[in-house]
Formats: C-alpha cells, structure tokens, sequence
C-alpha cells in the first residue's frame, strides 16, 4: 500500500474528489476521467504489467507500493490516481493499442513503467536521484530502474525509451532533460550502458 503522498507531489494537481488526486497523466482531458467506468484490464494487459512488477519486486522487496490497474475508455491514455493511501493505474484501451501498434509490448511495459514510478517514489528513495529533480523526473528515473530489471534486449529497450519520449505528461520538460534521469535509475539498477545508449541514440519522438 502506498503511504500517503507527499504534499509536494500533489502541489497544482487535478481533483478527482476530495479524496482522490491524479498524479500523472500522460494525456489531456483528465477532468473528462469517469472512475465509474473503470473496468478490469484485459489478460494481455495483465501479463505486461506483471512483468513490470517482477522487476519492482527485485527493487523495493518487501516494501512495493500496492498499484490496481483498470481499463477505462474515458482515461487520459494513461493516469496514476491517489485515493488516500491507495494507488490505482487507469488507461485507455485505445491509447494502449496505438502505443503497442508503434512500440509493442515494450512501449507498453516502459509508460506502466513510469506510471508505478510515481509510486516507488512514493515509498523510497534511491542513491542516485538527484535533490532538484521533479516528481516526473524523479518517476523516469524509477521507470529507467525498472527497465532495467525487466532486461529488454536492444530493439525493445530503444521502443521503450521511444515510447516514453513520445508521451510525456504535461508537467514533463524535455527530452533531453529526461533522459539524464532515465539512464541514472537504468544504469544504477545494473542495465547494459551500452543497449541504453545505442537505445536513446535511435529515439524517435
């Protein structure tokens, strides 16, 4: 379970209700987001996000923030949400089909990746991050971590890193202030400097 969220992360943030926060989108319309409608995700999904888990699991252990995970067509493509002292991740069904249709199930395991990266930050800290970064950096570079322990080969880890370029969420600075704090969290976390690098060299935004 999430311990609850530090006030600073939800500094600005849109209000879902008095108890709920959205605290990252990567898409516009959040006010659109209707909780009612969220459904289970599919098994295909599922299966991707428990390969992100397995690699959260070899980072936090016995300390791993509780995040549920719900399909709903009226999400922002994809939205982490505080309601208290849990986490849930909602996306859209067909912003996961454009993100899988262009980047494959690595594109879909790297923007879950930093989504849950909001919520490892929530209950840890890591040698590496620097005091300066933002909730968004600070999330991409637990995503770079997870990439990491999820150990990609070299096609997939640049579909990744595309992927999480090609959707940012509104409160995200550049790419390539992003990208210092992906490898950070990738390269701490033991991944292969040379697959990252060869990786960002082919983004394509």
């Amino acid at each position: 379970m999430l311990n609850p969220l530090r006030a600073s992360l939800l500094t600005g943030l849109f209000s879902l209700s008095v108890s709920a926060q959205v605290i990252c989108t990567l898409g516009p319309g959040a006010a659109a987001y209707k909780p009612a409608e969220d459904q289970r995700p599919t098994n295909d999904t599922m299966q991707l996000v428990n390969r992100v888990n397995a690699a959260v699991k070899t980072i936090c252990k016995s300390n791993c923030p509780g995040v549920a995970v719900f399909r709903n067509t009226t999400a922002a493509n994809a939205m982490l949400i505080a309601e208290g002292n849990q986490a849930k991740l909602a996306y859209s069904p067909a912003f996961f089909a454009t993100v899988n249709e262009s980047y494959g199930d690595a594109g879909i395991i790297a923007i879950i990746a930093h989504e849950v990266g909001h919520a490892l930050d929530d209950v840890m800290g890591a040698a590496w991050i620097k005091n300066g970064w933002t909730p968004e950096l600070r999330a991409d570079s637990w995503a770079g971590c997870a990439l990491a322990r999820t150990d990609l080969n070299p096609a997939d880890t640049q579909a990744a890193l595309t992927a999480l370029a090609k959707y940012p969420s509104p409160a995200h600075p550049s790419w390539t202030v992003r990208l210092p704090a992906v490898r950070a969290g990738y390269t701490a976390c033991g991944g292969d400097n040379s697959r990252f690098d060869s990786g960002s060299r082919g983004v394509r935004k």
